[in-house]
């Protein structure tokens, strides 16, 4: 699970914590990895002792599991970073075990992989930005003090020059009481927004209304031609001080690249520029900057819009570098003539962040549970089609995506250019970080309130005799934080699955939140309750079945937030 999405204490319980890194704070959902977490000591255990505990005899359905995780786990993978050779490897472990699994390719050129071909870009100098008050002389907006510049993923060069509109948090949805362009024309202007969200909203509508790559995509659709954030006091754990985005500006960020080598932008209208220090907006608002400030200090922040009397320059540059990569794809092909051209994807991300730089002692970031055991049990699932006495109704996709880790990206790429008719796609369940070190007595699936997926999910789960459990963590919006928000992104209902807290599992989900995510301690050997793999499978594989084989296509719950957004079909009542 990335750190976009993951649990992690006070970052955020990003899956315990969940540290929302993707826009840093100048607003794109393509994150580069964070530097890893400092390691926690753990106790040293001889190489046989190990050994003892990775080879113990396990009944065949758990060793056929566990033996995926041996593999992709392994120090041999090096952490599996997309973009790399030993990611590159272990696709090839997955499409030969698609292969044996029986499944057909369904990937480039008849194979079983889909090429990503990532980038990254950073910004390649410190640029230029300039502020022109009205009737006077143009001043620079200093580097470090007043402005830091952001790289636009698809231009090597970029030069714009347009008046500033401060539009407060930059957020547009009556339903929750937030009209921040109400009475603003924004078309041809550069709008400036703080960062996070007011205060009550619930945890998905948080994460969601604050992150800057919608803001900038909202702003884009108001006709909007840049955008900049600003550096504010009291804006959240999000936000990343001033001063540190001044040290590390030209870091590279990570997404899929454009056929002229330049990267995907997802406002290409409306670039994201950078970020403004307070005393660099205080140079575009003048003393009605104050107001803002004033605003800002209060429990609640209520900001007005103010139109800055000027015009502001930027001009800045982008290198970029590629990094092929692949998502691995078979399928299960529908045997109902009227339903078999619909297909159900079962989704799993197989990167995980590679190795740690500087340090003593272990560095690799082994990756077992995120998201080894998530790719184990998705073949596993696929296994469980094959040797069923009836194949699905409906085509069944199983997709194990690049670059989750980098912010979403290879699952994005799959749902911009998906190798089915996207229109063809009904649902899509995916498998993130299952944390399989103890007994589960319940199921959380994200998502599961907002279509015709909830009560399918239900009844496939309850079949098996296990309670689907409301979000044990609705603060973290962990829904809009993984894979299956691609698809939602393009109208697709989905889901996201987890074993539950209840009993065992609240205590066990913050042991390896707090000291192996994300972390060289997420190896094979951290105490993995097997007996608990094909469990999930099953689960997996019920809601599965329930979706390829139902009569209707799962549709949104009428009047859904997300379901209305992106124009995906809606139930009628």
């Amino acid at each position: 699970m990335s750190r976009s999405t993951a649990l992690l204490p006070l970052l955020f319980l990003s899956t315990a914590a969940i540290a929302h890194d993707h826009d840093h704070a100048f607003g794109h959902d393509h994150a580069q990895t964070a530097p890893a977490m400092a390691q926690t000591t753990t106790p040293q255990r001889s190489a046989a002792e190990r050994n003892a505990t990775i080879t113990a005899p396990l009944p065949e359905d758990q060793a056929a599991m566990k033996a995926h995780v041996m593999f992709l786990a392994s120090d041999a993978m090096a952490g599996r970073e997309a973009g790399t050779r030993d990611y590159d490897i272990a696709a090839q472990y997955v499409a030969a075990q698609f292969y044996a699994a029986g499944l057909r390719p369904g990937g480039d050129a008849g194979g079983y992989l889909q090429k990503v071909p990532l980038v990254a870009y950073n910004v390649a100098d410190k640029g230029s930005a300039m502020w022109t008050p009205a009737g006077g002389q143009a001043q620079e907006l200093v580097f470090g003090e007043d402005f830091v510049p952001a790289p636009v993923p698809d231009k090597r060069e970029t030069s714009l020059s347009a008046p500033v509109v401060f539009v407060g948090y930059g957020i547009d949805a009556a339903q929750y009481g937030l009209t921040d362009y109400k009475g603003v024309d924004v078309r041809g202007k550069i709008v400036a927004f703080v960062p996070g969200t007011p205060s009550g909203l619930d945890g998905e509508a948080r994460a969601f209304f604050g992150s800057a790559a919608n803001k900038a995509s909202l702003a884009a659709a108001k006709g909007a031609v840049g955008a900049i954030q600003i550096d504010m006091p009291r804006a959240g754990g999000r936000q990343r001080p001033f001063a540190l985005l001044t040290r590390t500006y030209d870091a590279p960020r990570v997404t899929w690249a454009n056929p002229d080598g330049t990267a995907h932008a997802m406002t290409p209208t409306t670039p994201v520029l950078g970020t403004l220090s307070q005393a660099g907006a205080a140079k575009l608002f003048g003393k009605n900057w104050d107001m803002a400030m004033k605003a800002a200090a209060a429990t609640k922040p209520a900001y007005k819009p103010i139109l800055a009397k000027g015009q502001m320059t930027v001009a800045t540059k982008t290198s970029f570098k590629p990094m092929d990569s692949s998502n691995v794809i078979g399928i299960i092909p529908g045997s109902d003539p009227k339903l078999k051209d619909q297909v159900v994807v079962l989704s799993a991300h197989l990167d995980h962040i590679g190795v740690n730089e500087g340090g003593d002692g272990d560095r690799i970031n082994n990756g077992a549970l995120d998201n080894a055991i998530g790719i184990a049990s998705l073949i596993e699932e696929a296994k469980r089609f094959k040797a069923a006495a009836t194949p699905p109704k409906r085509t069944v996709m199983f997709l194990a995506v690049t670059a989750e880790e980098k912010g979403l990206v290879g699952s994005d790429y799959f749902a911009n250019h998906p190798t089915v008719p996207l229109k063809s796609i009904v649902a899509d369940v995916n498998l993130d970080m299952p944390i399989l070190t103890y007994k589960f007595e319940d199921m959380i699936v994200f998502g599961a309130d907002r279509s015709t997926l909830g009560p399918i999910v239900r009844k496939a789960v309850g079949s098996l005799g296990l309670p689907v459990s409301p979000d044990p963590m609705p603060e973290e919006g962990i829904f809009v934080r993984s894979d299956h928000f691609r698809f939602v992104q393009k109208g697709i209902p989905s889901v996201f699955l987890w074993p539950g807290q209840a009993g065992p599992g609240k205590a066990a989900v913050a042991d390896f939140m707090g000291h192996r995510y994300h972390r060289p301690g997420d190896e094979i050997d951290q105490g993995i309750d097997w007996s608990q793999g094909p469990r999930f499978v099953s689960v997996n594989y019920a809601i599965a079945r329930e979706i390829a084989d139902g009569a209707e296509r799962p549709v949104w719950n009428k009047g859904d937030y997300f379901g209305t957004l992106y124009k995906g079909p809606m139930a009628a009542k």
